[in-house]
């Protein structure tokens, strides 16, 4: 018998056989899906602060549990349904979207922010249109749909450039809306882009997974 099958049967035995890293990423793309419908209703709704933000940032705590699960059962796996690094930058991407949606949430609070501007309002709910099509794409491709990954993926990186431009827009706004306080238009940059760069970190998300599907279909 040659000693390489002796090697690879004892790390099968070390490391677990199954573990099921799609239903580990549908739980991460819910958690975003969440997050960015909390964050939605936040803006739209700037009543009960204290509680929308509290459940914010649970859901960026649940977020970062899901996504050490994922790396932690990634070193513990020997056979993976994902390319190994493919899995490691999904998990990570996906938890970058929670993390930035929290940092804007957080410097609203940090900054007294008394109301949301219209452009934050349309940048949150286009965020939380965006992660309900990631959940879309996650399905497909644990159903081996790759036809429709790809189609949800176009659709991500369309609602990517939507978000950019709003963004843009709201950087022109702020100097007309806060021309005379220059130190809101410093806050609320630092917000905008906060919301950007979670938009930025979903099309990373899409650019993953069609790498997958260029390997798989």
């Amino acid at each position: 018998m040659p000693r390489t099958w002796y090697i690879v049967t004892a790390l099968m035995k070390l490391f677990p056989q199954k573990v099921d890293f799609y239903e580990l990423f549908d739980k991460a793309v819910e958690n975003a899906a969440r997050t960015t419908a909390a964050l939605s209703s936040l803006m739209e709704n700037f009543t009960d602060v204290e509680r929308k933000v509290k459940e914010i940032y649970e859901l960026e705590q649940e977020g970062d549990l899901i996504t050490h699960d994922i790396m932690r059962k990634l070193n513990q796996t020997f056979i993976t349904p994902l390319d190994r690094e493919d899995i490691h930058k999904l998990g990570s991407r996906i938890d970058d979207i929670v993390d930035l949606i929290w940092c804007a949430v957080d410097k609203m609070i940090v900054f007294k922010i008394e109301k949301p501007t219209n452009e934050v309002i349309h940048l949150a709910l286009n965020l939380n249109e965006t992660t309900r099509i990631i959940q879309k794409a996650f399905k497909e491709l644990r159903s081996k749909d790759y036809e429709h990954v790809k189609e949800h993926c176009i659709e991500i990186n369309r609602m990517e450039n939507r978000i950019d431009r709003i963004y843009r827009n709201a950087l022109g706004e702020l100097f007309d809306d806060f021309k005379s306080e220059p130190t809101m238009i410093i806050k609320w940059k630092d917000i905008y882009l906060h919301l950007e760069e979670a938009s930025d970190k979903c099309e990373d998300v899409a650019n993953v997974l069609e790498t997958i599907v260029l390997k798989h279909a």
